[in-house]
């Protein structure tokens, strides 16, 4: 690790971590345009999916090996990810148990969605993108743990939420 880093306080790497989160998070923007610019809005979805395919199972195993969440470890060790992952510096995010078998993630305030509400944009039409983010995410923590979106834009938004996820443990 560079000795710059080593010999900071811990505020400091906190504001840091988030800065490195926003970094990351424009640059994805900064990709999804110039690719929507060159090949349409369509194509740069279906590019977003693939790139969230590979990219979440790998983000999931590093956070896992990270902090230690063993594989197989169901729905408490979804739940300790999710909340482990860089949008979680962001974004405000709230999960709630529905049964002992599942619990529905919500993205109380999306970063993404708030910056295009901003701009007077559209919502981005994420649904098939969080659909492989979300499912690729909880199979690489769990295979038997499956998500269903509930609400994700282009749906209507719930007043609650950007978008709405469930995950449910299946044997």
């Amino acid at each position: 690790m560079n000795e710059y880093f080593k010999n900071m306080s811990k505020d400091r790497l906190l504001a840091i971590l988030g800065d490195f989160a926003a970094n990351w998070l424009a640059h994805d923007g900064a990709w999804f345009l110039a690719a929507e610019k060159e090949h349409g809005m369509e194509e740069a979805i279906s590019l977003d999916r693939e790139a969230w395919r590979e990219f979440s199972p790998v983000e999931a195993r590093r956070i896992m090996k990270r902090h230690g969440i063993a594989a197989g470890g169901g729905l408490d060790a979804l739940k300790k990810a999710l909340g482990l992952r860089m949008y979680a510096m962001l974004n405000e995010q709230e999960i709630t148990d529905e049964t002992p078998e599942s619990f529905v993630f919500k993205m109380v305030d999306c970063r993404v969605q708030a910056a295009r509400r901003r701009k007077n944009f559209p919502d981005f039409p994420c649904k098939s993108v969080g659909i492989v983010e979300y499912a690729e995410f909880a199979k690489a923590v769990d295979p038997r743990i499956k998500c269903e979106c509930i609400a994700c834009p282009p749906d209507e938004v719930k007043r609650d939420c950007f978008c709405a996820w469930r995950f449910t443990f299946t044997e």
